[in-house]
């Protein structure tokens, strides 16, 4: 299972982060602001039905390598002055070719003349450690997936130690029965992943009914993920109950994502995307 290879891949970073704590060498947690990442999946750009969480994505398992010729301050740039409501930024280092100084790198003030958006750690998290090291980066949020920690304790322990850093946790699932141990966990900000772990195809109808099927209670946000990559994939997802959308390999593909994101967003208010999230 892709799942598997990705935990086995992480596993030299969790044993790396047992040494140092260890030797009492752990980096302190970051004392800056955390822009709230809660707060910016209910804001829109203009004329969007939906928040973008807006991806920083070199490469990926599916694709190969995607784009490795932009450095993560000049694409963080770039989306939060197209309009993104907050940035991911990967980094897993085996498949995705990402790494955890990005995110400060991405946090930088001096690239944002006020506009700085809240980042998301996307990774492969389930260990306490690997919450404690994303605590010393300026990341907003985590990204935890109901696969790879599937116990419904475990899940809460992980997002209860995220949120004592002031850090917040998205919590991944495919179906149903992930959704279930996701709102057990006490899960606030829930995203669905299209793709197939498997196959590694993506099903955007599975995605929309299932949030039909289920919706949002007790304040969740909702996020759709994976092959959203065009106006109506966005009209799509915020008709059926979806929050915001994260979109990473359509905006990074061709080398400017800044001006696809601008694109994406202009298009969709012109396709119906009336509503305010």
């Amino acid at each position: 299972m892709l799942l598997e290879r990705f935990r086995t891949a992480k596993q030299a970073e969790v044993e790396a982060l047992q040494a140092m704590q260890a030797q009492g060498a752990l980096p302190p947690v970051y004392g800056g602001q955390r822009p709230d990442f809660t707060a910016a999946l209910t804001r829109c750009a203009a004329g969007s039905p939906l928040a973008v969480v807006a991806e920083y994505k070199r490469a990926s398992p599916s694709r190969g390598v995607i784009c490795e010729s932009l450095e993560v301050e000049e694409v963080a740039r770039q989306y939060a002055v197209a309009g993104a409501s907050a940035v991911s930024v990967l980094t897993e280092e085996t498949f995705f070719r990402g790494r955890l100084d990005y995110l400060a790198r991405a946090a930088d003030p001096a690239l944002y003349n006020g506009l700085r958006v809240p980042l998301l750690r996307k990774d492969f998290i389930f260990d306490p450690l690997q919450v404690r090291a994303t605590a010393a980066t300026p990341a907003s949020a985590l990204l935890l997936i109901v696969r790879l920690t599937p116990d419904a304790a475990t899940l809460r322990a992980l997002r209860e130690q995220a949120e004592s850093y002031g850090i917040q946790a998205v919590v991944e699932i495919f179906d149903a029965e992930d959704l279930r141990l996701a709102r057990e966990s006490g899960a606030r900000i829930i995203q669905v992943n299209a793709r197939d772990l498997e196959t590694l195809a993506i099903d955007r109808d599975a995605c929309l009914q299932l949030v039909r099927a289920f919706p949002p209670v007790n304040g969740e946000l909702w996020i759709a993920a994976s092959g959203m990559s065009s106006p109506q994939h966005l009209v799509a997802a915020a008709e059926a109950g979806y929050h915001a959308a994260l979109v990473g390999s359509a905006l990074m593909e061709n080398g400017t994502p800044g001006e696809a994101l601008a694109a994406l967003l202009g298009a969709t208010a012109q396709n119906g995307g009336e509503r305010t999230c």
